[in-house]
C-alpha cells in the first residue's frame, strides 16, 4: 500500500480523497499546478518524509467522510463547471476587490517599516487582473464548450477547434497564479504577523492565506478533473 501510494500522482490523490487536500495544505504540497508529480518525488523534491506524509494521508483517508466534501471526479462535467463558477469563482469576485483595499491600506500605514509590502501589492495586484480575466474566459469561452461537450447533442465545432487549445491557456494560466502565490507567502513569511501588526494587517494575511487555499482547491478542480474529463469526451464523441 505505502509503494502504491507513493507512486500515485498527488493530484489524483486528491481527487480520490478530497479531505487528503488539508494535509497536502499543511505541508506546501502543491497538488494544484504540479499535481501530475508523484508523492514520492514531492517528498524528496521538498526534503520530507515519506513514511510520515503517507502515515498522515492514510489517516485521513480511514476517517469518516464529511457529507459537504464532494468526490468531483463522480458528478458531470456540466455539475463541476456550474459548482467552480458558483463557488469558486464567485468566492474571487468578491475577495479580490476586498483583498485589494486591505493590501492598500497596510502599505499605506506599514511600507516605511516593511519595504517588502510594496512587492506584495504588486504581485497581488498583478495576480487579480490575470485572475479576472481568466474567470471571463472560462465563463465565456471554456465552461460553454464543455458544457456542450458534456450534453453529447450532436456533433459540435468550435472557432478554437478542439477544446484542448483554450485549456491549456487556461493551465498555462493557473501555473502563473500558482506563482504568484508562491511569492505571496514568501514575501509574507508564510503568512506570519510580525511583531507590532495591526488588526489589518492580520486580516490582510488572513485573507491572503485563505485566498490561497481556495484557489488551489479551484485549480485542482480544473487541472486534474474537469480539464481531463472534457479532452477525454471530447475524443469520446469525435467533437472537435
Amino acid at each position: 500500500m505505502m509503494s502504491t501510494l507513493a507512486d500515485t500522482r498527488v493530484g489524483k490523490i486528491v481527487t480520490q480523497q478530497p479531505r487528503v487536500a488539508r494535509v497536502f495544505e499543511e505541508l506546501q504540497i502543491d497538488y494544484c499546478c504540479r499535481g501530475a508529480t508523484t508523492l514520492s518525488e514531492v517528498c524528496r523534491i521538498q526534503g520530507l518524509d515519506i513514511g510520515k506524509v503517507i502515515k498522515a494521508v492514510e489517516q485521513v483517508k480511514d476517517s469518516a467522510e464529511p457529507a459537504d466534501e464532494t468526490c468531483w471526479n463522480e458528478v458531470s462535467l456540466t455539475e463541476l463547471a456550474d459548482h467552480i463558477v458558483e463557488t469558486h469563482h464567485e468566492f474571487l469576485k468578491s475577495e479580490l476587490p476586498r483583498i485589494s483595499v486591505l493590501v492598500e491600506k497596510v502599505l499605506n500605514a506599514h511600507g516605511q517599516k516593511r519595504p517588502e509590502l510594496e512587492k506584495v501589492m504588486q504581485t497581488f495586484n498583478l495576480m487579480r487582473q490575470e485572475l479576472e480575466s481568466h474567470m471571463f474566459k472560462e465563463e465565456n469561452i471554456l465552461f460553454p464548450a464543455i458544457r456542450m461537450i458534456d450534453s453529447q447533442s450532436g456533433s459540435h465545432s468550435f472557432p478554437f477547434g478542439s477544446v484542448a487549445n483554450p485549456i491549456g491557456m487556461m493551465e498555462h494560466e493557473h501555473d502563473d497564479a500558482g506563482n504568484a502565490l508562491r511569492q505571496l507567502r514568501e514575501l509574507t513569511d508564510g503568512y506570519t504577523p510580525p511583531d507590532g501588526a495591526c488588526p489589518t494587517y492580520r486580516v490582510m494575511l488572513e485573507s491572503l492565506e485563505e485566498l490561497e487555499r481556495d484557489l488551489h482547491l479551484h485549480i485542482h478542480k480544473e487541472n486534474n478533473i474537469l480539464f481531463p474529463g472534457a479532452q477525454k469526451l471530447e475524443k469520446t464523441f469525435g467533437i472537435a
